[in-house]
């Protein structure tokens, strides 16, 4: 007997990485995918528009007999947690939300997949904000830094990161687990510095609003990748990590939100004044954070290689093409 097409199972399949993971997939592999959302999954049939290789099924994690036929029906080789509620200012405002959400529809998911016979390769997203309040002298940040989470979504992935580690160790589940720093690109949300930076110009220039963009804090740094170089690397995350291991996901250099906001507006079309608004700014926030990923490039060879200035037109690019007067 052959051996069977390989099969991939996306949570959160609707989202912005997770539609970039897809395309990429369909790219670069033979693999039949599967992907499960609690909204919008016609929607990315229709988007991606890869016809029988995709399969979505609207699933919410909480639903623990859901998730079981799920992934007992898809029988995957692969599968990539990326479901989560991740916008900081929403687990401030609903913290008991936040953690539910993130922690038990994880549990219901490795639940799942002690039932089967041959068990997946399981990618676990953690995030950088499970680091929290670090230090100047634990910079760059390594995998063995200590958790010192800020704010209810930074728990949510340390239980989230921790969960993982205890399925792998207690019933050999092949767990791998990342830790991506900010990531961003075309098609995510405006709830996102740099989209929400990108859309408030494509707004000012069809004169959808008046020339002043609004601003939170611009003194943070932040370690800023591409999502299409994150994607890659969770394809190599479940193809060559080493089970029950981490790995920190990033470009290696911290810029500046002052750094962001100057390359995009030096692509405007208009003259923007920049006005801060306190509305924007986090009740916490670390001054700079900075990966440190020999660990995984070591492992794998993967770098980011996609420039900020390109990503940052990308974005730009697809905000004009959305914005209309």
């Amino acid at each position: 007997m052959g051996k069977r097409t390989t099969r991939a199972l996306i949570t959160g399949i609707a989202g912005f990485v997770g539609r970039h993971l897809t395309s990429y997939l369909a790219a670069v592999t033979d693999a039949e995918i599967f992907g499960v959302d609690q909204f919008g999954v016609p929607a990315v049939e229709a988007d991606l528009g890869l016809g029988p290789r995709l399969h979505t099924h609207q699933v919410n994690l909480a639903d623990g007999k859901r998730v079981r036929e799920v992934v007992e029906m898809t029988n995957p080789h692969w599968i990539f947690h990326l479901a989560a509620q991740a916008f900081v200012p929403t687990a401030f405002a609903d913290p008991a939300g936040t953690l539910v959400n993130n922690i038990v529809g994880q549990v219901n998911l490795l639940q799942a997949c002690l039932a089967l016979e041959e068990k997946p390769t399981i990618m676990v997203v953690g995030s950088n904000e499970e680091y929290g309040m670090v230090r100047p002298e634990d910079l760059p940040i390594k995998e063995t830094a200590p958790f010192r989470p800020a704010n209810p979504y930074a728990v949510s992935k340390v239980a989230q990161d921790m969960l993982g580690y205890q399925y792998h160790v207690a019933h050999k589940l092949p767990v791998v687990r990342v830790r991506p720093f900010n990531h961003l690109g075309p098609g995510q949300s405006d709830r996102f510095v740099s989209s929400d930076f990108a859309k408030q110009i494509a707004e000012i220039e069809v004169g959808l609003r008046p020339p002043v963009i609004h601003v939170g804090n611009l003194e943070a740094e932040r370690d800023f990748t591409d999502v299409r170089d994150i994607v890659k690397a969770y394809h190599l995350a479940v193809t060559r990590g080493q089970p029950g291991d981490v790995y920190n996901l990033g470009s290696e250099r911290a810029v500046s939100i002052q750094r962001l906001l100057d390359l995009l507006l030096a692509q405007s079309r208009t003259p923007i004044k920049v006005e801060t608004d306190p509305a924007r700014f986090r009740p916490v926030d670390i001054p700079r954070i900075v990966a440190d990923c020999s660990k995984f490039r070591t492992l794998t060879g993967w770098h980011a290689e996609i420039p900020l200035e390109r990503t940052l037109v990308d974005i730009l690019t697809y905000w004009r093409n959305r914005v209309t007067a």
